[in-house]
């Protein structure tokens, strides 16, 4: 009896252990082939143990994409709060949504899920979710900045902060996956550039 107070913790801490395994995992070898032994392999556990607290792959897998877009969208709040005043905030927000280079750990990993939306409702919502939520972060900077006078936007402020939001995505893209043309230098230059266009802020 003493036990079992402890063991859900137990039970959820090796969950989140196996969350985090199986996103190294992906990252390193793609969802193409990923293997319950490469799981176990990364988390230090017997394949059998994985399939204990995950009988089903796909289970998993939608686990690890959660938690990605968490993480991603906690990292990118934390970014704008760091920041003051309306120019500052939106080139911090711009700063954190691009990859750090072809190896950034964070964005391959989300890419990699994202592929999973096509075949699958529940990776599909949870991309949904991150565009939406990502395209509210810069609403919020842009209409912010709007009211307190720093900016003059040329359009609806939810169709420059999607544009914003795709941008970004199109330059991650291509950043991970090894264009040598098109830096995070570059990219984050592209998007000021066109930040400045739409919110008529030199500051950007």
């Amino acid at each position: 009896m003493g036990n079992k107070p402890g063991r859900p913790k137990n039970q959820t801490a090796r969950r989140e252990a196996l969350v985090d395994a199986a996103g190294r995992a992906i990252a390193e070898r793609g969802l193409e082939g990923l293997r319950i032994k490469d799981i176990a392999a990364e988390a230090g556990m017997s394949a059998g143990s994985v399939l204990y607290y995950y009988p089903e792959m796909d289970e998993l897998v939608l686990e690890v994409h959660r938690g990605a877009v968490e993480r991603y969208l906690a990292a990118r709040q934390r970014a704008v709060d760091g920041a003051t005043g309306a120019a500052a905030r939106l080139r911090a927000l711009v700063g954190s949504g691009l990859p750090g280079g072809s190896g950034d750990a964070v964005h391959g990993l989300l890419f990699e899920l994202h592929r999973r939306a096509d075949r699958s409702s529940g990776h599909a919502t949870l991309m949904a979710s991150l565009f939406a939520r990502e395209v509210t972060l810069y609403a919020t900077v842009l209409e912010v900045g709007s009211a307190v006078g720093e900016f003059t936007l040329t359009e609806p402020v939810t169709d420059l902060a999607r544009n914003l939001v795709a941008l970004e995505d199109g330059y991650g893209l291509h950043i991970v996956s090894r264009n040598a043309e098109l830096t995070p230098d570059v990219a984050r230059r592209l998007l000021l550039g066109y930040a400045r266009t739409v919110t008529g802020c030199p500051e950007l």
